[in-house]
């Protein structure tokens, strides 16, 4: 018999009641009932064979007498099948329930077929609570039947007044689907597991199958989601849009999604990404990456709040008083896998206990050479364990890598509170309850030298798991996710039973390398819900525009190689853009006229199709070719031959565009005459330069396209003055200064043109730009800010106008002041305290804008934290004009040694909020805060202690000890709450408990199940058989409600966000029997009734109560 699943850990399956109304409800007789046929996969060319359920109904079940007992036979997809059942468990304290190839025995070697089946216990009291469960398999020879060992307790089966034995029977339901053949090509893994998977770029496996195992932590997926982005950014150079965007089409799309965006924006290179890299460091360079992209967003400290966990070394002499402790934080653990038959091997080999003596004492300060103990314990666990198992060790003897395959257990569910808490420090919080459950499980299948990867990952924490294989997912079950990637050794079937034959055993080369497991008590929180509206908009409309834009260009592309698209620029563009629209170069081509022209069509066709549109007859065009030169500026080049003119445009195309561009940039010369009549083009010869001009005028600060001459290479400008001077409309006899314009990236290049030396000798040339502007004696030049053409463009280049806000007012534009880019912070905050007429420009801080939010970064700038005010603008690849500003009492240099916590205290007897800001050095601790608080509020009674809450979501999560340095704690994700700790919890009795209290709705429109948190938690002592009735009394006491309101309300115990309702005869205690729940998500007494709290503030004639109090800010 194939033992199907592992046995059951200490605690039952979670995932047992499943509501399934189409089992029809009591007893019936044996019976095949044909449902509906399943839907076949798009394009598949064999229709699947229709499902069928089929109903086995067992009497007098709880007086058999055999260990497993058969179905009847019966058919469907051709093949014969049956239900195997053991009723007092196979093995276990569960019934177990499986399904079986009923002539397994008698198929011809090598046989096998693939089926989709639900098993049911039906509940015939209440057909909701029938228990289902669906799994998939591949029948063969060796697993000839497949199933759940743990389908159900056996305590809750035999139960009479469960309903799943009436009149001692019992009724077992099957719905079988067989699949003729699971084609790759037309499988639809959005169809069938309602889940897609990630495109391999060569060698990418490696990373599809992290990002699949990241994007299924949901808190995970909803800060990345909550990072900062602009619909201005480009996925290819931001990571956190290319990982918001990957998440999104992992969440919404249909089919396999790419990676390229989010190796672009790692930097990688196509060679990159057919490197194959190694999973844990990946994981770390990326969480690194992120963790540093999330500071001073609203998601900051999300990577350490997910997986950063402490562990202590130590050093402990044994014959003297001396121990050295060392803190260290980790994301990820090590665990050896030769030597440790399962996880826990490897956690006690962790902290295992290095004796220090002989030759290898510890020397100890102040005590000399000392016998020592040294080893590993642990402060705290994260909230998302992460285990790389050491797969891949160097063998000395062979000096060479080597991968382990040996053979290396994980349970479904990790206990790291065993042994009394063997691995933890005496300085962990017991109360935390360290038990985890899997959650992923990522296999390398291969050698060291390369393999593949893929994962087994429960994106629910169901018993459904999941095989994400890059493109392709598939659901599995949980012996393939776990028992099948232990490695070790495989035996093969016998072929000849009868004979004593040694078995044939193969090493297994798939096996587990990295384990990720979710605490039980952070489960709730860490498997939250993520829907659109964490989405950003700008997020939702790009990518809805990349589909619609996608098909439009899949259109273009079906036909691009028909059409050229010809950009033409003419004088009137030059004249139109430069000095409003653009300052450097000639023309934004973007702007010009184009036309889509046939490629077979010859060019002189298109001189026809420019006369029509823009009534210039042929014989007047004169085409010129645009050229990119090293200096990356774009200028015209030369005109085009006759014998080119002849060409079609497709050739012409290749001709001036090596890298095959679809389109191809044009500047049309048009001679006029004095009536501005065109003219025929003038000859052109190799002495003949064509050159352009840009005038500059220092007072008016403004330049603009004077024209375009031709001019002899051996002449000298000197000649073509008088033209210069009659272009810009001065008088005949002003001395005028020329400037070449050479470059403006990255830096700007104007050099001054000597008048007197030829323009050939100037290394003038087509294309060139020539600006000029007045000459201006030494005792004007002072009257200007920008005297000639090269301060006039640098400035251009690094003008910014920046718009002030004051940080109190951040929607409201306070002032604006024109600086440079280059602006040093010295040079930006003296600007500011001079506008404001502030004497100390220390005194002014100021704050970076958030291009997303549209709102005040949460961290301000420091002291001298930038170099430029380009720093200070800067938003990811975006540039923002808006810096916001605050007027400090005491210079920031000073300032910045302090902490400043918003801590929002909740009066004890009276109906408000007030929100208070503590500023303290930053080593200080909570006592200190606790402190100055009292120094700034009002306390019902002058000896009222204080305490300090996290609170977040409105439930609380931890009380601070008063110890805790305040430099750590972050108030811009959290709420501090501080409040005066009632006289009834300073003596508790013996049996009494403190317990949370938290007020909930449920949304009918939503999941009933689905529990919404609202108002203000808090804290209730309950005794020891207290009935719900008087504990009532008390809550309806404190939050002041009304009678006629209160009755309404409903009281109920939540545990792992699932409700009990509570009758006022229920002692409330009772409910709350475990002491080693850690956090306030696990456990709390639940007040369900409407949130009718109002968005804006409240008028001062509402009737309120303590749960909604208005909020006053002070400071």
């Amino acid at each position: 018999m194939t033992m199907m699943t592992p046995p059951p850990l200490d605690q039952e399956d979670e995932e047992m009641l499943v509501p399934h109304q189409e089992f029809t409800e009591g007893p019936q007789p044996m019976e095949v009932i044909s449902a509906e046929p399943a839907t076949a996969p798009e394009n598949q060319q064999v229709e699947d064979p229709p499902t069928f359920k089929y109903r086995w109904t067992i009497e007098n079940f709880s007086r058999m007498n055999t260990k497993k007992l058969y179905s009847d036979m019966f058919f469907v997809g051709g093949y014969k099948w049956r239900v195997l059942i053991f009723p007092k468990g196979n093995n276990v304290d569960h019934l177990s329930l499986y399904l079986d190839v009923a002539d397994s025995t008698t198929l011809p070697y090598g046989w096998s077929r693939y089926a989709q089946f639900s098993l049911a216990v039906v509940n015939q009291i209440h057909g909701k609570y029938t228990i289902r469960k669906d799994t998939q398999h591949q029948f063969n020879g060796r697993e000839s039947d497949w199933g759940f060992t743990s389908f159900m307790s056996l305590s809750e089966l035999y139960d009479p007044s469960r309903g799943y034995l009436v009149n001692d029977t019992c009724v077992i339901e099957a719905e079988v689907g067989v699949r003729k053949v699971v084609d790759y090509w037309s499988y639809d893994s959005k169809k069938e597991t309602g889940y897609v998977g990630l495109k391999n770029q060569g060698a990418t496996c490696y990373m599809n199958s992290l990002l699949q195992t990241l994007y299924h932590i949901p808190y995970f997926r909803k800060a990345v989601y909550h990072m900062p982005t602009t619909e201005n950014d480009m996925p290819s150079g931001s990571i956190p849009l290319a990982l918001q965007s990957l998440f999104y089409k992992l969440q919404y799309s249909d089919n396999s999604v790419a990676t390229k965006e989010l190796t672009k924006s790692f930097g990688w290179d196509t060679y990159d990404s057919f490197m194959q890299h190694d999973v844990q460091e990946l994981n770390r360079v990326l969480c690194e990456k992120l963790e540093d992209k999330m500071k001073g967003t609203v998601v900051e400290g999300t990577i350490q709040h997910l997986f950063e966990g402490h562990h202590m070394n130590y050093i402990e002499c044994i014959n003297v008083d001396y121990k050295s402790t060392r803190k260290e934080s980790f994301y990820d653990l090590q665990l050896d896998v030769k030597g440790c038959r399962d996880v826990y091997a490897s956690f006690d080999k962790y902290v295992e206990v290095e004796r220090l003596e002989g030759d290898n004492k510890y020397q100890a300060e102040n005590h000399g050479l000392q016998d020592a103990k040294k080893g590993v314990l642990f402060i705290d666990f994260p909230p998302v364990l992460q285990l790389q198992l050491k797969r891949f060790e160097y063998d000395f003897m062979r000096d060479t890598m080597v991968k382990i395959n040996d053979r290396y257990e994980f349970p479904l569910q990790l206990d790291l509170d065993r042994d009394n808490g063997r691995y933890l420090s005496p300085d962990a919080d017991r109360r935390v309850r360290n038990l985890y459950t899997l959650h992923s499980v990522l296999v390398h299948s291969g050698g060291v030298h390369g393999g593949h990867y893929y994962a087994f990952i429960r994106p629910t924490l169901s018993d459904q798991w999941f095989k994400f294989d890059d493109e392709r997912v598939t659901k599995e079950d949980a012996k393939r996710a776990l028992e099948e990637q232990y490695g070790g050794e495989e035996e093969l079937p016998q072929t000849n039973p009868g004979f004593n034959n040694t078995p044939f055993k193969f090493t297994k080369y798939s096996n587990a390398y990295m384990l990720v497991y979710i605490r039980e008590s952070d489960k709730e929180k860490i498997m939250c819900n993520v829907d659109e509206k964490d989405i950003a908009e700008h997020l939702r409309v790009r990518l809805k525009k990349e589909q619609e834009e996608k098909e439009h260009k899949k259109k273009e592309k079906a036909e691009a190689h028909l059409y050229t698209i010809i950009k033409v620029a003419r004088n009137e563009d030059l004249a139109e853009q430069i000095g409003r629209e653009i300052f450097f170069d000639l023309v934004d081509h973007d702007k010009v006229r184009s036309f889509r022209i046939q490629k077979q069509l010859p060019f002189n066709h298109f001189k026809e199709e420019v006369a029509k549109e823009l009534g210039i007859p042929v014989q007047f065009q004169r085409f010129w070719l645009w050229a990119k030169r090293q200096n990356h500026t774009y200028r015209p080049n030369r005109p085009l031959l006759p014998q080119e003119e002849a060409q079609s445009v497709g050739q012409l195309r290749e001709v001036s565009n090596k890298a095959h561009n679809a389109e191809l940039k044009l500047f049309l010369e048009v001679e006029l005459g004095p009536d501005l009549s065109p003219l025929s083009p003038p000859l052109k010869t190799k002495e003949d330069i064509l050159l352009f001009f840009k005038l500059y005028d220092p007072e008016k600060e403004a330049l603009r396209f004077a024209g375009r001459l031709f001019v002899k290479a051996l002449g000298k400008p000197t000649e073509i003055l008088p033209k210069l001077i009659e272009m810009a409309e001065f008088p005949a006899n002003e001395e005028i200064e020329l400037y070449e314009e050479i470059k403006f990236e990255p830096n700007v290049m104007c050099e001054h043109i000597d008048k007197r030396i030829s323009f050939k000798s100037s290394q003038l040339e087509d294309g060139d730009i020539i600006c000029y502007q007045k000459t201006l004696t030494s005792a004007n030049r002072d009257q200007f800010r920008y005297p000639d053409v090269p301060s006039f463009l640098e400035y251009v280049r690094n003008r910014q106008v920046v718009h002030f806000r004051s940080l109190e007012k951040p929607k409201e534009d306070d002032f604006s002041l024109e600086l440079s880019k280059l602006f040093t912070y010295d040079d930006v905050v003296e600007r500011v305290a001079c506008h404001l007429g502030l004497d100390d420009p220390t005194k002014i801080r100021l704050t970076s804008h958030n291009c997303y939010s549209q709102q005040p970064k949460p961290q301000p700038i420091k002291y001298r934290g930038v170099d430029h005010l380009s720093d200070m603008l800067a938003h990811y690849n975006q540039t923002s004009d808006i810096l916001y500003y605050e007027i400090l009492d005491i210079p920031l240099p000073e300032l910045q040694g302090l902490k400043t916590l918003k801590v929002a205290f909740h009066h004890a007897t009276k109906e408000e909020v007030a929100i208070h800001s503590i500023r303290l050095p930053k080593n200080s601790t909570v006592a200190d805060v606790i402190n100055d608080l009292k120094n700034k509020v009002e306390l019902s009674r002058p000896d009222a202690e204080l305490r300090l809450l996290e609170v977040f979501y409105h439930k609380i999560y931890k009380i601070f000890p008063l110890g805790e340095k305040i430099e750590n704690i972050n108030d811009q994700y959290w709420t501090l709450r501080a409040e005066e700790i009632p006289e009834e919890e300073k003596n508790l009795g013996p049996h009494d408990r403190l317990i949370h209290v938290y007020h909930f709705t449920r949304d009918p429109n939503q999941n009933q199940m689905q529990v919404q948190n609202f108002g203000e938690p808090f804290f209730l002592v309950i005794k020891e058989g207290e009935a719900l009735a008087d504990v009532k009394l008390r809550i309806q006491k404190k939050l002041q409600v009304p009678d006629e309101e209160f009755a309404k309300w409903k009281i109920a115990f939540i545990s792992l966000g699932r409700p009990e309702y509570l009758q006022d005869s229920d002692v409330v205690s009772n409910r709350f029997q475990r002491r080693d729940i850690y956090g306030a998500w696990e456990q709390y007494l639940g007040l369900e009734h409407s949130d009718t709290a109002p968005k804006r503030a409240y008028t001062t004639n509402q009737n309120r109560h303590t749960f909604e109090k208005p909020v006053k800010i002070y400071n």
